[in-house]
Protein backbone atom coordinates (compact mmCIF):
# COMPACT_ATOMS: atom_id res chain seq x y z
CA UNK A 1 0.00 0.00 0.00
CA UNK A 2 1.67 3.55 -0.84
CA UNK A 3 0.71 5.48 1.71
CA UNK A 4 -0.93 9.54 1.01
CA UNK A 5 1.16 11.74 3.29
CA UNK A 6 -0.81 14.24 5.46
CA UNK A 7 1.88 16.64 4.22
CA UNK A 8 3.54 19.12 6.89
CA UNK A 9 1.03 21.74 7.77
CA UNK A 10 -2.13 19.91 6.68
CA UNK A 11 -3.87 21.04 9.26
CA UNK A 12 -3.00 25.32 8.38
CA UNK A 13 -3.43 24.61 4.84
CA UNK A 14 -7.08 22.87 5.53
CA UNK A 15 -7.30 25.74 7.35
CA UNK A 16 -6.37 28.51 4.76
CA UNK A 17 -8.18 26.29 1.78
CA UNK A 18 -11.55 27.15 3.39
CA UNK A 19 -10.99 30.76 4.27
CA UNK A 20 -9.51 31.60 0.38
CA UNK A 21 -12.62 29.26 -0.42
CA UNK A 22 -14.71 31.61 1.45
CA UNK A 23 -13.30 34.72 0.03
CA UNK A 24 -14.38 33.66 -3.21
CA UNK A 25 -18.22 32.49 -2.31
CA UNK A 26 -17.77 28.80 -1.49
CA UNK A 27 -18.50 27.94 2.20
CA UNK A 28 -17.73 24.51 3.37
CA UNK A 29 -20.08 21.26 2.37
CA UNK A 30 -21.08 20.46 5.76
CA UNK A 31 -20.22 22.24 9.17
CA UNK A 32 -16.87 22.41 10.99
CA UNK A 33 -18.40 22.52 14.83
CA UNK A 34 -19.85 19.38 16.25
CA UNK A 35 -22.73 20.79 17.72
CA UNK A 36 -23.81 22.45 13.94
CA UNK A 37 -22.88 19.22 12.14
CA UNK A 38 -25.78 17.48 14.70
CA UNK A 39 -27.67 19.50 13.97
CA UNK A 40 -27.54 19.73 10.09
CA UNK A 41 -27.87 15.56 9.69
CA UNK A 42 -30.80 15.71 11.96
CA UNK A 43 -32.81 18.00 9.87
CA UNK A 44 -31.21 15.70 7.11
CA UNK A 45 -32.33 12.56 7.81
CA UNK A 46 -35.37 10.03 7.69
CA UNK A 47 -37.12 9.73 11.65
CA UNK A 48 -35.76 6.00 11.05
CA UNK A 49 -32.63 6.92 9.85
CA UNK A 50 -31.37 9.32 12.61
CA UNK A 51 -33.12 7.64 15.82
CA UNK A 52 -30.63 4.06 14.15
CA UNK A 53 -27.72 6.13 14.19
CA UNK A 54 -27.47 8.95 16.37
CA UNK A 55 -29.76 7.44 19.82
CA UNK A 56 -27.90 5.25 22.06
CA UNK A 57 -29.68 2.39 25.16
CA UNK A 58 -31.30 3.42 27.49
CA UNK A 59 -31.65 7.03 28.98
CA UNK A 60 -28.08 7.16 26.62
CA UNK A 61 -25.71 8.00 30.05
CA UNK A 62 -23.41 5.88 28.51
CA UNK A 63 -22.67 8.33 25.46
CA UNK A 64 -22.90 11.06 27.72
CA UNK A 65 -20.10 9.53 29.94
CA UNK A 66 -17.83 8.90 27.00
CA UNK A 67 -18.11 12.54 26.11
CA UNK A 68 -17.99 13.83 29.98
CA UNK A 69 -15.13 11.41 30.34
CA UNK A 70 -12.77 12.76 27.28
CA UNK A 71 -13.72 16.11 28.78
CA UNK A 72 -12.47 15.83 32.40
CA UNK A 73 -8.59 15.52 30.70
CA UNK A 74 -7.59 18.94 29.62
CA UNK A 75 -4.43 19.46 27.29
CA UNK A 76 -1.62 21.01 29.02
CA UNK A 77 0.29 23.00 26.35
CA UNK A 78 4.20 23.22 26.04
CA UNK A 79 5.72 26.86 24.21
CA UNK A 80 8.73 27.10 22.51
CA UNK A 81 9.34 24.20 20.80
CA UNK A 82 10.18 23.76 16.80
CA UNK A 83 6.48 22.30 16.05
CA UNK A 84 6.68 23.60 11.93
CA UNK A 85 7.20 20.12 10.68
CA UNK A 86 4.83 17.99 12.08
CA UNK A 87 4.50 14.18 11.31
CA UNK A 88 0.92 12.32 12.14
CA UNK A 89 1.60 8.92 10.60
CA UNK A 90 1.41 5.96 12.70
CA UNK A 91 2.74 1.96 12.19
CA UNK A 92 -0.03 -0.76 12.72
CA UNK A 93 -0.24 -4.47 12.46
CA UNK A 94 2.81 -3.84 9.26
CA UNK A 95 1.26 -0.42 7.91
CA UNK A 96 2.20 2.88 7.80
CA UNK A 97 -0.56 5.76 7.68
CA UNK A 98 -0.73 9.11 7.27
CA UNK A 99 -2.86 10.17 10.45
CA UNK A 100 -4.04 8.30 13.93
CA UNK A 101 -8.07 8.65 12.25
CA UNK A 102 -9.55 5.56 11.18
CA UNK A 103 -13.38 5.54 10.14
CA UNK A 104 -15.11 3.18 12.19
CA UNK A 105 -17.29 0.57 11.12
CA UNK A 106 -21.28 1.83 11.00
CA UNK A 107 -24.06 -0.33 10.04
CA UNK A 108 -27.08 0.00 8.05
CA UNK A 109 -26.17 2.87 6.77
CA UNK A 110 -28.34 2.38 3.54
CA UNK A 111 -30.42 4.15 5.73
CA UNK A 112 -28.77 7.46 5.17
CA UNK A 113 -27.80 7.19 1.76
CA UNK A 114 -28.04 4.86 -1.60
CA UNK A 115 -24.55 3.29 -1.87
CA UNK A 116 -23.47 4.64 1.08
CA UNK A 117 -20.80 2.27 1.98
CA UNK A 118 -19.15 2.99 -1.52
CA UNK A 119 -19.58 6.75 -1.00
CA UNK A 120 -17.75 6.14 2.28
CA UNK A 121 -14.93 4.26 0.97
CA UNK A 122 -14.09 7.03 -1.49
CA UNK A 123 -13.65 9.61 0.64
CA UNK A 124 -11.34 7.02 3.27
CA UNK A 125 -9.94 6.94 0.30
CA UNK A 126 -8.89 10.35 -0.78
CA UNK A 127 -7.43 10.87 2.65
CA UNK A 128 -5.50 7.43 2.63
CA UNK A 129 -7.02 6.30 6.07
CA UNK A 130 -7.88 2.95 6.82
CA UNK A 131 -12.01 2.38 6.20
CA UNK A 132 -13.51 -0.61 8.91
CA UNK A 133 -16.16 -2.56 6.48
CA UNK A 134 -19.18 -2.92 8.59
CA UNK A 135 -20.19 -6.60 8.37
CA UNK A 136 -24.16 -5.29 8.68
CA UNK A 137 -22.97 -3.05 5.51
CA UNK A 138 -25.21 -1.73 2.64
CA UNK A 139 -22.78 -2.78 -0.30
CA UNK A 140 -20.65 -6.07 -0.19
CA UNK A 141 -17.47 -6.02 0.82
CA UNK A 142 -16.38 -6.74 -2.43
CA UNK A 143 -18.00 -4.07 -4.09
CA UNK A 144 -16.65 -1.43 -1.70
CA UNK A 145 -13.08 -2.79 -2.19
CA UNK A 146 -13.30 -2.44 -5.93
CA UNK A 147 -13.86 1.37 -5.49
CA UNK A 148 -10.75 1.95 -2.94
CA UNK A 149 -7.99 1.13 -5.34
CA UNK A 150 -5.43 0.27 -3.15
CA UNK A 151 -6.28 2.20 -0.11
CA UNK A 152 -6.62 0.66 3.02
CA UNK A 153 -9.42 -0.93 4.53
CA UNK A 154 -10.18 -3.32 7.34
CA UNK A 155 -12.99 -5.55 8.06
CA UNK A 156 -15.69 -5.83 11.19
CA UNK A 157 -16.68 -9.04 12.29
CA UNK A 158 -19.76 -10.11 14.06
CA UNK A 159 -19.47 -13.89 14.90
CA UNK A 160 -22.31 -15.49 13.96
CA UNK A 161 -23.94 -18.64 14.69
CA UNK A 162 -22.83 -20.77 11.68
CA UNK A 163 -18.90 -21.51 11.54
CA UNK A 164 -18.86 -21.79 8.22
CA UNK A 165 -20.19 -18.40 7.48
CA UNK A 166 -17.94 -17.16 9.27
CA UNK A 167 -15.53 -18.72 7.69
CA UNK A 168 -16.66 -17.81 4.69
CA UNK A 169 -16.46 -13.97 5.63
CA UNK A 170 -12.94 -14.24 6.64
CA UNK A 171 -11.64 -15.80 3.75
CA UNK A 172 -14.07 -12.57 1.55
CA UNK A 173 -12.36 -10.21 3.79
CA UNK A 174 -8.66 -11.36 2.95
CA UNK A 175 -8.80 -12.09 -0.65
CA UNK A 176 -10.81 -8.29 -0.63
CA UNK A 177 -7.65 -7.10 0.56
CA UNK A 178 -8.51 -6.01 4.58
CA UNK A 179 -5.18 -5.62 6.21
CA UNK A 180 -6.60 -6.28 9.73
CA UNK A 181 -9.77 -7.97 11.37
CA UNK A 182 -11.79 -6.49 13.69
CA UNK A 183 -13.89 -8.54 15.85
CA UNK A 184 -16.63 -6.97 17.96
CA UNK A 185 -17.83 -8.82 20.81
CA UNK A 186 -20.18 -6.40 22.56
CA UNK A 187 -23.23 -7.17 20.40
CA UNK A 188 -24.08 -10.26 20.61
CA UNK A 189 -27.25 -9.24 21.71
CA UNK A 190 -28.48 -5.90 20.18
CA UNK A 191 -28.89 -3.37 23.42
CA UNK A 192 -32.22 -2.03 24.63
CA UNK A 193 -32.43 1.45 22.25
CA UNK A 194 -35.28 3.40 22.97
CA UNK A 195 -35.05 5.76 19.94
CA UNK A 196 -35.64 2.53 17.46
CA UNK A 197 -38.12 0.94 19.76
CA UNK A 198 -40.50 3.99 20.11
CA UNK A 199 -40.31 3.47 16.07
CA UNK A 200 -40.89 -0.06 16.32
CA UNK A 201 -37.88 0.24 13.62
CA UNK A 202 -35.03 -2.07 12.65
CA UNK A 203 -33.56 -1.79 9.07
CA UNK A 204 -32.20 -5.15 9.14
CA UNK A 205 -35.86 -6.72 9.38
CA UNK A 206 -36.42 -4.25 5.85
CA UNK A 207 -33.43 -5.90 4.10
CA UNK A 208 -31.17 -2.46 4.99
CA UNK A 209 -27.05 -3.94 6.57
CA UNK A 210 -27.42 -7.10 5.29
CA UNK A 211 -25.01 -7.06 2.04
CA UNK A 212 -22.14 -9.15 3.40
CA UNK A 213 -24.57 -11.81 4.27
CA UNK A 214 -26.84 -11.75 0.99
CA UNK A 215 -23.71 -11.35 -1.24
CA UNK A 216 -22.09 -14.54 1.09
CA UNK A 217 -22.68 -18.33 -0.78
CA UNK A 218 -22.62 -19.81 2.50
CA UNK A 219 -25.56 -17.78 3.48
CA UNK A 220 -27.18 -17.87 0.46
CA UNK A 221 -27.34 -21.66 0.51
CA UNK A 222 -28.88 -21.14 4.38
CA UNK A 223 -31.36 -19.23 2.46
CA UNK A 224 -32.16 -21.43 -0.02
CA UNK A 225 -32.54 -24.05 2.05
CA UNK A 226 -35.43 -21.91 4.07
CA UNK A 227 -37.27 -21.41 1.07
CA UNK A 228 -37.39 -25.05 0.26
CA UNK A 229 -38.38 -25.95 3.69
CA UNK A 230 -42.17 -26.15 4.55
CA UNK A 231 -42.96 -23.03 6.38
CA UNK A 232 -43.83 -23.50 10.06
CA UNK A 233 -45.54 -21.14 12.80
CA UNK A 234 -47.83 -18.51 12.14
CA UNK A 235 -47.37 -16.16 9.03
CA UNK A 236 -47.36 -12.07 9.38
CA UNK A 237 -50.93 -10.61 9.45
CA UNK A 238 -51.13 -8.74 6.24
CA UNK A 239 -50.93 -5.83 6.70
CA UNK A 240 -50.06 -2.05 4.80
CA UNK A 241 -47.28 -1.96 6.97
CA UNK A 242 -46.57 -5.48 6.59
CA UNK A 243 -46.70 -4.75 2.43
CA UNK A 244 -44.16 -1.91 2.72
CA UNK A 245 -41.71 -3.88 4.57
CA UNK A 246 -42.06 -6.92 2.04
CA UNK A 247 -41.34 -4.26 -0.75
CA UNK A 248 -38.29 -2.80 1.16
CA UNK A 249 -36.68 -6.35 1.46
CA UNK A 250 -37.53 -7.44 -1.89
CA UNK A 251 -36.00 -3.75 -3.41
CA UNK A 252 -33.07 -4.58 -0.75
CA UNK A 253 -32.34 -7.97 -1.97
CA UNK A 254 -29.97 -8.90 -4.84
CA UNK A 255 -31.20 -9.42 -8.24
CA UNK A 256 -34.30 -7.94 -9.81
CA UNK A 257 -37.54 -7.24 -8.19
CA UNK A 258 -40.01 -9.12 -9.80
CA UNK A 259 -38.16 -12.52 -9.69
CA UNK A 260 -36.73 -11.57 -6.31
CA UNK A 261 -41.01 -11.32 -5.10
CA UNK A 262 -41.93 -14.49 -6.64
CA UNK A 263 -38.83 -16.56 -5.33
CA UNK A 264 -39.80 -15.66 -1.43
CA UNK A 265 -35.63 -15.40 -1.06
CA UNK A 266 -35.88 -11.72 0.54
CA UNK A 267 -37.91 -12.64 3.28
CA UNK A 268 -36.33 -15.98 3.94
CA UNK A 269 -32.90 -13.47 4.16
CA UNK A 270 -33.99 -11.50 6.86
CA UNK A 271 -35.30 -14.21 8.60
CA UNK A 272 -32.15 -16.25 8.29
CA UNK A 273 -30.41 -13.46 9.17
CA UNK A 274 -32.17 -12.99 12.43
CA UNK A 275 -31.12 -16.29 13.39
CA UNK A 276 -27.69 -16.58 12.41
CA UNK A 277 -26.37 -12.50 13.10
CA UNK A 278 -24.82 -13.37 16.92
CA UNK A 279 -23.39 -15.86 18.83
CA UNK A 280 -23.97 -14.86 22.60
CA UNK A 281 -22.11 -18.10 23.79
CA UNK A 282 -19.28 -17.32 22.12
CA UNK A 283 -16.27 -17.80 24.57
CA UNK A 284 -12.27 -16.97 24.50
CA UNK A 285 -11.52 -20.42 23.31
CA UNK A 286 -13.48 -19.67 20.16
CA UNK A 287 -11.17 -17.08 19.26
CA UNK A 288 -9.13 -20.05 17.94
CA UNK A 289 -10.97 -20.22 15.08
CA UNK A 290 -10.79 -17.34 13.75
CA UNK A 291 -6.90 -17.41 13.65
CA UNK A 292 -7.00 -20.53 12.19
CA UNK A 293 -8.85 -19.41 9.49
CA UNK A 294 -7.11 -16.36 8.47
CA UNK A 295 -3.79 -15.04 8.74
CA UNK A 296 -5.14 -11.16 9.26
CA UNK A 297 -4.00 -9.30 11.94
CA UNK A 298 -6.67 -10.13 14.02
CA UNK A 299 -8.26 -6.90 17.06
CA UNK A 300 -10.97 -7.08 19.22
CA UNK A 301 -13.22 -4.40 19.67
CA UNK A 302 -15.26 -4.02 23.04
CA UNK A 303 -12.64 -4.21 25.58
CA UNK A 304 -13.65 -2.26 28.95
CA UNK A 305 -11.98 -3.92 31.57
CA UNK A 306 -8.37 -4.43 32.38
CA UNK A 307 -8.80 -8.13 33.38
CA UNK A 308 -10.30 -8.82 29.39
CA UNK A 309 -7.32 -7.12 27.96
CA UNK A 310 -5.45 -9.65 29.85
CA UNK A 311 -7.10 -12.44 28.33
CA UNK A 312 -6.78 -10.89 24.74
CA UNK A 313 -2.99 -10.30 25.73
CA UNK A 314 -3.12 -14.45 26.34
CA UNK A 315 -5.25 -15.39 23.65
CA UNK A 316 -2.68 -13.81 20.98
CA UNK A 317 -4.71 -11.63 19.58
CA UNK A 318 -2.50 -8.64 17.62
CA UNK A 319 -4.83 -5.64 18.83
CA UNK A 320 -7.53 -4.20 21.20
CA UNK A 321 -9.82 -1.67 20.65
CA UNK A 322 -11.44 0.08 23.47
CA UNK A 323 -15.13 0.78 23.21
CA UNK A 324 -18.15 0.41 24.38
CA UNK A 325 -19.99 0.71 20.75
CA UNK A 326 -20.47 4.53 21.18
CA UNK A 327 -23.09 3.91 24.25
CA UNK A 328 -25.55 1.44 22.29
CA UNK A 329 -25.50 -1.43 24.23
CA UNK A 330 -25.18 -1.14 27.64
CA UNK A 331 -26.88 2.21 29.43
CA UNK A 332 -25.01 3.57 32.47
CA UNK A 333 -21.27 2.09 31.69
CA UNK A 334 -18.39 3.32 32.11
CA UNK A 335 -16.96 6.04 29.63
CA UNK A 336 -13.88 4.70 27.33
CA UNK A 337 -11.75 7.51 28.25
CA UNK A 338 -12.06 6.53 31.88
CA UNK A 339 -11.52 2.70 30.77
CA UNK A 340 -8.36 3.68 28.49
CA UNK A 341 -5.59 4.34 30.91
CA UNK A 342 -5.53 0.83 32.96
CA UNK A 343 -6.01 -0.91 30.00
CA UNK A 344 -3.03 0.63 28.31
CA UNK A 345 -1.11 0.28 31.71
CA UNK A 346 -2.19 -3.66 31.77
CA UNK A 347 -1.15 -4.22 28.02
CA UNK A 348 2.30 -1.81 28.51
CA UNK A 349 3.18 -1.76 25.04
CA UNK A 350 2.86 -5.69 24.11
CA UNK A 351 0.15 -4.76 21.40
CA UNK A 352 -1.36 -1.80 19.93
CA UNK A 353 -4.71 -0.60 22.02
CA UNK A 354 -6.88 1.90 19.64
CA UNK A 355 -9.84 3.75 20.60
CA UNK A 356 -13.70 4.57 19.81
CA UNK A 357 -16.19 6.21 21.36
CA UNK A 358 -17.32 9.41 21.79
CA UNK A 359 -14.66 11.67 19.40
CA UNK A 360 -16.11 14.74 18.30
CA UNK A 361 -12.93 17.02 17.21
CA UNK A 362 -9.35 17.00 16.78
CA UNK A 363 -8.60 17.46 20.10
CA UNK A 364 -10.27 14.25 21.38
CA UNK A 365 -8.13 12.34 19.34
CA UNK A 366 -5.14 14.25 21.49
CA UNK A 367 -6.45 12.95 24.21
CA UNK A 368 -6.90 9.69 23.11
CA UNK A 369 -3.33 9.20 21.98
CA UNK A 370 -1.84 10.94 24.81
CA UNK A 371 -4.09 8.27 27.06
CA UNK A 372 -1.94 5.88 25.06
CA UNK A 373 -3.88 4.69 22.25
CA UNK A 374 -1.77 3.87 18.94
CA UNK A 375 -4.96 4.86 16.91
CA UNK A 376 -8.58 6.38 17.05
CA UNK A 377 -12.09 5.07 15.35
CA UNK A 378 -14.32 7.99 14.59
CA UNK A 379 -17.59 6.77 13.75
CA UNK A 380 -21.03 9.21 14.25
CA UNK A 381 -19.41 12.52 12.51
CA UNK A 382 -18.57 10.96 9.40
CA UNK A 383 -22.17 9.82 8.86
CA UNK A 384 -23.45 13.25 9.80
CA UNK A 385 -21.74 14.00 7.03
CA UNK A 386 -22.98 11.72 4.93
CA UNK A 387 -26.63 12.55 5.50
CA UNK A 388 -25.83 16.16 4.84
CA UNK A 389 -23.31 16.30 1.92
CA UNK A 390 -22.88 12.63 0.61
CA UNK A 391 -19.28 11.74 -0.66
CA UNK A 392 -17.88 15.39 0.14
CA UNK A 393 -19.37 15.34 3.54
CA UNK A 394 -17.73 12.47 4.86
CA UNK A 395 -14.46 13.67 3.15
CA UNK A 396 -15.02 16.97 5.03
CA UNK A 397 -15.52 15.72 8.57
CA UNK A 398 -13.10 13.20 8.20
CA UNK A 399 -10.10 15.61 7.26
CA UNK A 400 -11.63 18.34 9.51
CA UNK A 401 -11.12 15.44 11.95
CA UNK A 402 -7.47 15.13 10.84
CA UNK A 403 -6.50 18.92 10.59
CA UNK A 404 -7.92 19.80 13.63
CA UNK A 405 -5.68 17.12 15.42
CA UNK A 406 -2.87 18.56 13.51
CA UNK A 407 -3.62 21.92 14.60
CA UNK A 408 -3.83 21.04 18.28
CA UNK A 409 -0.67 18.73 18.59
CA UNK A 410 0.96 21.85 17.23
CA UNK A 411 -0.47 24.15 19.58
CA UNK A 412 0.25 21.66 22.37
CA UNK A 413 3.93 21.51 21.99
CA UNK A 414 4.30 18.63 19.82
CA UNK A 415 6.02 17.76 16.14
CA UNK A 416 4.86 14.11 16.12
CA UNK A 417 2.17 11.53 17.30
CA UNK A 418 5.05 9.44 19.31
CA UNK A 419 5.70 12.39 21.65
CA UNK A 420 2.18 12.48 23.27
CA UNK A 421 1.91 11.26 27.05
CA UNK A 422 -0.03 11.71 29.96
CA UNK A 423 2.36 14.09 31.03
CA UNK A 424 0.44 16.18 28.23
CA UNK A 425 -2.91 16.17 30.27
CA UNK A 426 -4.44 16.76 33.45
CA UNK A 427 -7.37 16.18 35.14
CA UNK A 428 -10.16 19.26 34.86
CA UNK A 429 -11.42 20.13 38.46
CA UNK A 430 -15.03 18.17 38.99
CA UNK A 431 -17.24 20.83 39.12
Amino acid sequence: MTEKPMHPGFGRDTQSTIYRDGASGRQPAVPTSARALYDAAHAAMSPEAWAYVAGSSGSESTADANRAALESWRVLPRVLRNVAVRDLGIELFGHRYPSPVIAAPIGALGLVRREADLVVARAAAKLGIPYVFSNQASSSMEDTAAVMGDAPRWFQLYWSSSDDLVASLLRRAEASGAQAIVITLDTHTLGWRPRDLDLAYLPFIHGIGIAQYTSDPVFRELVRERVSSPATGPRPKVTPSAIRTLLDMTRNYPGKFLPNLRSGEPRAAVETFLDVFSRPSLTWEELDFARAHTSLPIVLKGIQHPDDAKRALAAGVDGIIVSNHGGRQIDGAVGSADALPAIVETINGAIPVLFDSGIRGGSDVLKAMALGASAVLVGRPYVYGLAVAGERGVYEVLRNFIAEFDIALGLSGHASTKELSVDDLIRAPLP
